[in-house]
Parts: structure tokens; sequence; C-alpha cells
């Protein structure tokens, strides 16, 4: 970042946090006059767009995560946990501000994070344990638009983004430009995954004079979904396993749910299958997810060969889910399961062993949650709940459904049992999870429906405020068209 970007930043962050955020502006391996700070490091890792096919939550059968296995398996895995937003630049922006969509109304993919007039000048989560002593790391795609210079003492930057790109596409001749998907590059190190790994775990090898907060952000598996070719190996054609695709998947939901969840920019269903290429993009997901898979662990071997293996919280967590033909549909952007249900994991001091919870969770409760087992102290305005007590007890009680919001007026609530539905129009939509795991039942308006919609109705936000300004992104036809991914 450049001087005058850092000096910027430096001004608008110390009016924000005050001179508290002074004490944070030690160089890296800088050795601190003081004790000893006893405060875990924290290592905070997000995933784009990974859904629920991870091995150990069991979203695709033939899903290979061995090492979000075993991450899982070493902390708190929440079953149940769900985006703010089914799009990268709300949901990242909520998780980050700790204020929900509805609050900021930043609903698509602008403005950016600074650019809303609710967020400009919001403390972010890393500036929150800047201004408390940490020293604050990051690289790759952890804000939407990669970095936000207030939020980091040292960032290493994208390394490259969504690239490498071949000459041409490999899969869908027509389209927007990321929507791809194929073996490419030949190698791992290409990939600016595997660079972000790398870097992320050579600063946890390092000495950095107190306590420090390292976000790393992996693209993959966002399109275009390419990885090297020992990838797709992994997933063999002609033995992959389809999503459940149901034509009569529409019947009984309402005309503007259909409306919402359209999205121009990703390719229709019938254009994909009518390519012969529904199974090679199902494999080109799988082969993605393995990949990142092993760039996860490569961070995590060095965490637990180094320094700091002893006490550092970890969390992961994907920023939404993802459809792949499930629902005759690709991409985000929809209130339903397959879009709203991700990866969240936490492990190190103060979390049980080989938890598995099925309270719902919200990604923007992770904030508060982290300067809990933290220790610092609870940031005013913040609207997520800490998930300590689930993360000392996964079966400690939990009354409260995890929101997710696209556009203003349209949430869904997920409880352990159902889901519910609100759109602006008034229709809803209820599933009941026990018996319909797939969503495939509308319930709502149905006999014996009414008290569960009378409960959950009780959970929808009290404010709803109207998009803001600049806002763009959704290619739903009732917002407009869009002119950036």
């Amino acid at each position: 970042m450049d001087g005058m970007g850092v000096d910027r930043g430096r001004r608008r962050f110390l009016g924000a946090l005050g001179a508290g955020a002074v004490s944070a502006a030690w160089p890296r391996g800088a050795a601190r006059a003081s004790a000893p700070d006893p405060r875990p490091n924290v290592l905070f890792i997000a995933v784009d767009d990974l859904n629920d096919w991870v091995g150990c939550l069991g979203g695709h059968p033939q899903a290979r995560t061995p090492n979000l296995d075993r991450l899982a398996g070493e902390g708190v895995l929440f079953e149940n946990a769900h985006c703010q937003a089914p799009i990268c630049t709300p949901s990242r922006a909520s998780l980050l501000s700790g204020m929900l969509p509805s609050t900021t109304g930043l609903y698509f993919l602008t403005p950016q994070y600074r650019e809303a007039e609710t967020l400009r000048d919001t403390v972010s989560l890393q500036q929150h344990f800047m201004a408390h002593g940490y020293r604050s790391l990051g690289a790759g795609k952890v804000f939407h638009t990669n970095t936000d210079p207030e939020s980091f003492h040292e960032y290493g930057g994208a390394m490259g983004g969504f690239g490498p790109l071949p000459e041409k596409k490999l899969s869908l001749p027509k389209g927007h430009p990321l929507w791809d998907w194929g073996a490419f590059p030949g190698r791992d190190e290409d990939m600016p995954d595997h660079k972000i790994a790398s870097w992320a775990a050579d600063r946890l090898s390092e000495d950095h004079g107190g306590p420090f907060m390292l976000s790393v952000g992996f693209f993959r598996p966002h399109v275009p979904m390419y990885a090297p070719q020992k990838w797709f190996d992994l997933h063999p054609r002609g033995k992959i396993i389809l999503p459940e695709a149901r034509a009569d998947e529409y019947d009984d939901i309402p005309r503007y749910a259909r409306q919402l969840s359209y999205a121009a920019a990703a390719p229709r269903h019938d254009y994909v299958v009518s390519l012969g290429e529904w199974e090679h993009g199902v494999q080109a997901y799988l082969a993605c997810v393995s990949f990142v898979d092993a760039c996860v662990g490569r961070v995590l071997d060095a965490l637990r060969a180094g320094p700091h293996a002893d006490n550092t919280v970890v969390a992961l967590w994907g920023d939404h889910g993802f459809h792949l033909g499930d629902r005759l549909r690709w991409g985000k952007r929809s209130l339903w399961e397959e879009a709203t249900r991700a990866p969240l994991m936490i492990a190190g001091p103060g979390v049980a062993r080989g938890g598995r919870c099925r309270r719902p969770a919200g990604m923007i409760d992770l904030y508060p949650t982290l300067s809990d087992l933290c220790g610092l102290p609870p940031r005013p305005g913040l609207e997520g709940r800490s998930l300590r007590p689930l993360l000392e007890d996964p079966a400690a009680p939990w009354d409260r459904p995890a929101l997710t919001t696209f556009g203003p007026n349209n949430h869904s609530l997920r409880s352990e049992r159902h889901r519910y539905i609100r759109y602006a129009d008034g229709s809803e939509e209820l599933y009941d999870h026990e018996t319909d795991p797939g969503e495939h039942v509308n319930l709502a308006g149905t006999p014996g429906a009414d008290a569960v919609v009378r409960e959950m109705r009780r959970w929808l936000p009290a404010v709803n405020r109207p998009a803001l300004p600049g806002s763009g992104g959704s290619d739903s036809p009732l917002y407009g068209p869009i002119d950036a991914w």
C-alpha cells in the first residue's frame, strides 16, 4: 500500500479509536518492554464461496477436505452456521463490522466497505484488536476489495486474486468472464492461494513482539473454478454425484422468490446441461475445494510447528454457500439452504475439542466471539452474539435463529428445525428440516404452520434501511442490471 494511503488510514483509524491505537504500531518482530502478553493470538481464515461441501459437514459425499476435517476435530464445528448475506460484499462487511445488512443498507456488491456511508467510520474487527494492542496482519481476500488499510499493520497483497486466467475460456464459451472451470494452471505454485498460504505460514514462524491477529483470505472455490489437474484427478469424471435438481422445484414458492434468486451473471442451468458441463462444473468445484483445503492445511501445519501453536485461536469461515445445479441454478444469491449455509469452525484455548454444535450461528457472531475469547472489552453496537457458551458446551441453550438478508426486506431465518423466509412483498416460505432437509415442500400457509411462523417472525429485524446510494451488483430484475461481478 502507498504511504499516502497508510497515512490517511492512520488518521482515520486514530480518529475513530483514540490514543489506544498508537501502541499497536510497532514493527514486525520488535520486542516490547513490558511483560509478555498472555492473551491468545488469532488466526482468522476466510474461504470464498465455500458451501457445505466439506467432509465434516456432509454437504457432498465426495468432498475430500482432510485439513478442514482435522481442524473441526480440534475445536467446535458449527453444523448450522449461516451467512448474513448470500453475496460477498455485504456478507464480509457484516462480519467485519458486526452490523447487519438491514442496519447498514449494504445489500449488494457495491458500494464497498469504506464507501458505504453507514460503515465509513466503523471499527472493523481487526481495528478493534489493534486498538487493544494486537498486531494485525493479512493477505488475500478478507474484505471484498482485498484490503482495508485501516485494518492492517501489514498486508501481503491479493497475490493475483482470481487469476491466473487462460488465453480463452475453457468450458463456458459465453457469459461473464469469471464464469468458467477446468484444469488450469499446471502447478499449485502458480495459484494465488498457494502464495497466500506461503506468506501466512512465514508470518506464523515469526515473533511479533506481542499478540497478533493474522487474517488469511483464500479465493477458491470462487469462480473461475480453475485448479491444477491433480486436484481434478481426485474427483474423476464419470463418477461424480450430481446435486438433486427437481423439475417441480418452483411450483410452490412465491414469484418474488423466483425473481430475487435470478442472477443474470450466472449461467442458466439448461445452458450448462446443453453443453454437457454439469458434471464437469461439479467436478471443478470439488477440485477447487480440495485445493484450497490443502492451502489451509499448509497454514495450519505452520501454526502447529511454530512458536504460537499453544496460544492461538483459529477461526475458519466461508462467506456464503453456492448452488451447483441444485434448484436448477448456479451461484449464490438466494435465501435457501444451499446459499446461506457455510463452514464455521473455531479451535484453540478455551474451546472444547471435537465438539459439533447444531445450534444456529451467524458469521456476524465472530466479532463478539473472538473479542470474548481474547479478553477484549465488548464493542458497543455489535449485533452478533458471542458463541463462547457454545464453544465451551456445544449443547448449551441457544434461542436465536440465524438471519440472512438479500436486498431490502428480504429475510431468511434458520433455527435448528425450520427455515422461514419472508420477502419484501409479504410472501413467505417455511421448511421443516426434520422431514424435508432439501427444502422442497413450502409449508407456509398450510394447517399447523401458523405457530412456527409467528415464532420466527419475532426475530425479523426491526430496522430495514433502504439500499445505500450507489447500490449495485444484484442482477435480479428487481434491482436492475449489474456492471460488476
